[in-house]
């Protein structure tokens, strides 16, 4: 635990603490407790807070509906194109939210094509932002929960059914336990991202809907109110907290080990028209979920100004007379894909170590059992807090904490792949927790009763099977880290912007051709992501790490 528990404490809630501590002290030192009772007296609070969780559970729900049936025929079907469209799944998850909003904005909005096809409008309602939030969050749930169904043995399945059980019963008491913690996980993720949900709610929502993020970001860059800003912090932590306690406790009881197998090995080609007819809805909902909307935001990426063609692209090259971008824009492709890189092998430092020791059995009840299985469950409530802080918090944090020494990273380009790998972590972790947990502890006894030592044992046993998941989990922490918007915004230095940074910048000024360049940064994001996840898909490691 040590690893990950400072990389937490230092870039993490020392930062944190700092941006809150400002808000909530008086220039004389002094608390401001008063303004904790007001805020959270003010029935406007409430009405915020109160939207926030249900859109975030209605979020959920729907993406599990959603998904689920697509985790499935990804983990059990063999099909032509199955690796391209695995990755395009994914691109939704790392395209900046502003972007999102507008793609969405387009198809559901005034002059958009449910406008002019049906005449029917959707923007400024919470159709709108659940749509929306599905698009993003569905590869969660197809990557989370397939990667790990995609390696239990189906023979236990199969075994039920033999014994008398249903299709649906067998699967129910046989898959869907096994199953319960990759599902937890996925679901955990999607509220956490849903709850603290920023740029969907401002472009889709309107001035009707407020997150907790969204009121903070409020408070903090339009009235500088430092000190609500910094209780709806706080009141966003207990709910997070809250919900982390119960998710790690559930989840801890629900560990067991399970047989598994190469993922190759359970996926197989459709048979009979149930199947066929399964696997043709699912990539018929996929299609019309996840490839229309990207495909009306390439289409807008080539809408310039004298009409249908490449100058948008073509502008990307060149430095602007104003003072947009002291760089070519186009340069942000390659910042952001170094500072991903960077910030993938930091989420994978800290991450794998964490995992690790969220696996570790305490080997017995009792006082000590208890405390040990109490400091892991705060430990796994701890790492997964950045996905449900306010990222404002977090970039403000990093300017007030990170500007002395020993920590001054104000200036450094370091500053931009440490932020990025906070948010990357708790993916690391919660793609390799279910198989971890799975692995039976017994193969570790058997390898140190042959004189193998703990970290060898690792080694041998633990991470040939891990190895499908680890690339997953690098996968997920470069995607996420590409699309990062809401810390970097505020620390990306201005000769070194990301893409979603320049994306932002032009959405913030008017004008067709800035209209037409961010639309062409956004498919240039989709396409080097898209690029990236196909080639995560290809590679394969040896048949006996395939677990």
């Amino acid at each position: 635990m040590a690893l990950p528990v400072a990389f937490f404490a230092l870039f993490f809630a020392w930062p944190v603490a700092g941006i809150v501590g400002r808000g909530l002290r008086t220039e004389a030192g002094s608390w401001q407790l008063g303004s904790l009772a007001k805020v959270l007296g003010d029935p406007d609070t409430l009405h915020v807070l109160w939207f926030t969780v249900w859109q975030a559970a209605a979020s959920t729900a729907c993406t599990l509906a959603l998904a689920l049936p697509c985790a499935y025929v990804f983990a059990r079907f063999d099909f032509p194109g199955k690796q391209v469209l695995r990755a395009v799944v994914t691109v939704p998850f790392v395209l900046p939210t502003v972007v999102v909003g507008s793609a969405f904005l387009a198809l559901l909005g005034r002059g958009g094509l449910l406008d002019e096809w049906a005449g029917l409008r959707l923007d400024t309602s919470v159709w709108a932002i659940l749509i929306a939030h599905v698009f993003i969050n569905y590869a969660v749930v197809v990557r989370t929960v397939g990667g790990l169904w995609s390696q239990l043995d189906p023979r236990q399945e199969e075994a039920a059914r033999v014994l008398g059980a249903g299709r649906f019963a067998a699967w129910r008491r046989v898959t869907l336990p096994a199953l319960a913690p990759s599902v937890g996980a996925a679901a955990l993720i999607v509220f956490l991202f849903t709850f603290t949900s920023f740029g969907v709610i401002q472009v889709l929502g309107g001035p009707r809907y407020a997150t907790l993020e969204v009121e903070i970001y409020r408070q903090t860059a339009a009235l500088l109110d430092l000190p609500t800003a910094a209780v709806l912090t706080l009141l966003q932590f207990a709910a997070v907290t809250a919900l982390l306690a119960v998710h790690a406790r559930t989840v801890r009881k629900r560990q067991a080990a399970l047989s598994m197998v190469p993922a190759a090995d359970s996926a197989r080609r459709p048979r009979g028209r149930a199947q066929w007819a399964l696997l043709g809805s699912v990539l018929a909902v996929t299609g019309l979920l996840i490839l229309v909307p990207l495909a009306v935001l390439a289409a807008r990426s080539f809408d310039g100004p004298g009409g249908y063609g490449l100058a948008n692209y073509r502008a990307l090259g060149e430095v602007s007379g104003t003072a947009t971008f002291t760089v070519p824009p186009v340069d942000a492709i390659g910042n952001s894909l170094a500072y991903a890189a960077v910030a993938t092998l930091i989420a994978l430092a800290v991450g794998v170590p964490a995992a690790a020791a969220l696996t570790a059995r305490t080997g017995g009840g009792g006082r000590s059992g208890g405390a040990v299985d109490r400091l892991v469950r705060g430990f796994d409530s701890m790492l997964m807090l950045p996905l449900g802080t306010s990222a404002v918090t977090v970039g403000f944090g990093f300017l007030v904490a990170l500007d002395e020494p020993p920590l001054d990273l104000r200036s450094s380009w370091m500053i931009v792949p440490v932020a990025q790998a906070l948010v990357g972590v708790p993916f690391v972790i919660r793609t390799m927790l279910p198989v971890l947990r799975a692995i039976d502890a017994r193969l570790r006894e058997a390898a140190a009763v042959l004189g193998a030592s703990p970290l060898r044992a690792w080694r041998e046993v633990d991470l040939p099977m891990v190895s499908r998941a680890l690339l997953v989990a690098a996968g997920f922490a470069f995607a996420v880290s590409l699309g990062e918007f809401g810390a970097t915004v505020f620390i990306a230095r201005p000769d070194a912007p990301t893409l979603p940074v320049a994306v932002a910048r032009f959405l913030g000024r008017a004008g067709e051709l800035n209209y037409g360049q961010a639309m062409a940064m956004s498919t240039v994001l989709m396409v080097v992501c898209a690029a990236t996840l196909l080639v995560l898909e290809r590679v394969r490691t040896h048949p006996s790490g395939e677990f």
